[in-house]
């Protein structure tokens, strides 16, 4: 059983900053793909941060330089630290998991939060 609860949302200007959080219960462990995907209000969704079960870490193109991805030693707490927001950023941030190597759709990943609000405003 696992269950991912995000929390950091909010509203900022741009060129304003949020971290992000996202708690993850049951068995969940290092060798688990944790990532962040984002849906806008037109229904888009891309992943825009993962550290895979390997440790390796992977951004979004639109989101290298601004954002950063990390997770304590144990994957139980997965961060983006997000710098320079842009109103473009703004979406509901889903924290996401899967056994094992991350998944190379987002509508194949296992295990979703709930999601977490971000707006920026020009």
């Amino acid at each position: 059983f696992v269950r991912l609860a995000e929390s950091g949302g909010g509203s900022v200007q741009a060129g304003g900053s949020l971290r992000l959080a996202c708690t993850a219960s049951g068995f969940v462990h290092s060798r688990w793909c944790l990532a962040w995907v984002r849906q806008t209000t037109a229904k888009e969704r891309e992943e825009v941060a993962r550290i895979d079960g390997d440790g390796s870490i992977g951004y979004e193109d639109s989101v290298k330089g601004r954002f950063t991805v990390s997770a304590d030693n144990d994957k139980k707490t997965l961060y983006l630290q997000m710098n320079n927001l842009k109103p473009e950023d703004t979406a509901m941030y889903y924290c996401v998991s899967e056994y094992g190597t991350c998944a190379p759709a987002v509508e194949e990943y296992d295990y979703w939060g709930q999601g977490t609000q971000v707006t920026v405003s020009s």
